[in-house]
């Protein structure tokens, strides 16, 4: 069984979602990637992201992006 990438919890910063484990929100990964930021400063500035949950965020965001359902 795979491990949620992201988690949606009223518990944890009001629902925002944020990767699995962490509080963490997914939408200040996008920022800093907007932001002309790499993926090492994401990742150092936020050490409970580990590299491969943040790999497989990405590869699910290309699958569900490049599907012919999108």
């Amino acid at each position: 069984m795979k491990q949620k990438l992201v988690s949606i919890s009223t518990d944890v910063l009001g629902g925002t979602p944020v990767f699995s484990g962490t509080r963490v929100p997914v939408q200040t990964f996008i920022e800093y990637i907007e932001g002309g930021h790499s993926i090492d400063d994401f990742l150092e500035g936020f050490p409970t992201v580990k590299r491969e949950r943040l790999v497989a965020f990405l590869e699910e965001a290309k699958k569900r992006m490049t599907s012919r359902a999108a």
